[in-house]
């Protein structure tokens, strides 16, 4: 699978550009290697797309944040289903508008000046809770939502029947009225969808029972989706095609999946790293020896060595989270911490005191140092 080129540069704009930039800067793009200019040229057509790919997420407030956020893992294989399965009538049908008509621009039309308008279905947005675990390693979760779906008794025409429709009168059946005016530097066309078939070319004359002549009904529908491993709290993703159905047979809408990550009980997320807390006994930090510690994958032991200060933070390479980009993984950082006990026996006090008196248990000047330079770290 090729690289997917940086949007920003596909266009030729920088990442401040502001909107009217973008899309024109893709106009100027979807000229240039527009089919009609450049016939046969396989190339030539494979930029076009690319533009339309770039425009599709750029052109988009909510996709450029994400794009901008997570580059093109943030939108990954969901450009509005350009990447693989988009064809050129998807193009036109979506973004002919920007070109001033339908479809056709600049004396270029590719023959598409006959095709109907082309409904698109309204976006989903739905919220998947996921733990930290599921995180790690990335998830299938299957999900029920209610939404508008293909209406199975006319197939999305809207139609009883093939016999319960007749073509538009107003535009023949091409969903878009032509008009020629005079004006002082020529005759100039304008060209705009037709008002009495809505821009689909024909006219229904016995409405589906079922939709009541949309092509759609709600309903319930089972999706799958696949979260790939890496994604944070907030994070959101789109999936093509699996949003709300389109009136009579148009693109569906794109499903948006926005990320809810769990709590996890004992382990705290800071980006790809993780922390856990590990409070010791004094007795343990001054002796040293094994304790076990939770991790993303299960539990794990490790050694505490003789003398261990408070504030000391032990590092577990590559035990975090993944990027999302798969550009490494985090780690687990263990934060140490001493308990002092709030209430003694007598013989504990003695046993205390009697360590108190000794001096090896009293700081050396190089100890209060090495302690008081941690402190300055932390809060600087």
């Amino acid at each position: 699978m090729a690289v997917k080129r940086d949007y920003y540069e596909v266009l030729e704009v920088s990442k401040t550009a502001s909107y009217e930039e973008i899309k024109k800067a893709y106009r100027k793009k979807a000229i240039q290697y527009h089919p009609d200019k450049n016939p046969g040229d396989k190339t030539a057509e494979e930029k076009f797309k690319e533009a339309a790919e770039a425009y599709e997420i750029l052109g988009n407030e909510d996709k450029r944040r994400r794009y901008d956020q997570f580059g093109h893992a943030g939108v990954s294989g969901q450009a509005g289903g350009f990447s693989d399965g988009m064809t050129m009538d998807d193009i036109f049908s979506q973004f002919g508008d920007i070109f001033g008509g339908h479809f056709g621009f600049g004396g270029f039309s590719n023959g598409r000046n006959s095709q109907q308008r082309v409904n698109r279905g309204a976006d989903l947005r739905v919220k998947v809770k996921l733990t930290l675990k599921e995180i790690v390693t990335g998830v299938e979760k299957k999900i029920k939502v209610k939404k508008y779906v293909t209406c199975t008794h006319c197939h999305g025409t809207g139609a009883e029947d093939s016999k319960s429709y007749s073509t538009c009168s107003s535009c023949k059946g091409t969903g878009y009225v032509t008009r020629t005016m005079s004006t002082i530097l020529g005759q100039m066309q304008t060209t705009t969808v037709c008002s009495s078939c809505g821009g689909e070319g024909k006219i229904i004359t016995k409405k589906c029972p079922h939709c009541n002549g949309e092509g759609i009904v709600r309903d319930d529908d089972v999706i799958t989706l696949n979260i790939p491993a890496g994604v944070a709290e907030g994070m959101q993703l789109s999936i093509g095609g699996k949003g709300n159905a389109a009136r009579r047979g148009g693109i569906n809408g794109d499903l948006l999946v926005v990320i809810e990550e769990e709590q996890h009980p004992e382990l705290i997320r800071d980006q790809n790293d993780v922390i856990y807390n590990l409070l010791l006994s004094f007795p343990m930090a001054a002796l040293g020896g094994t304790v076990e510690i939770p991790t993303l994958e299960g539990k794990a032991k490790i050694k505490i060595e003789q003398g261990t200060q408070p504030g000391k933070v032990l590092r577990l390479r590559n035990k975090g989270l993944p990027s999302l980009n798969s550009y490494g993984t985090g780690d687990l950082l263990i934060n140490i911490a001493v308990y002092v006990p709030e209430s003694l026996t007598k013989e504990q006090k003695e046993s205390l005191e009697h360590l108190e008196s000794s001096t090896n248990f009293q700081p050396t000047q190089s100890v209060k140092e090495k302690v008081f330079s941690r402190f300055r770290n932390t809060f600087e």
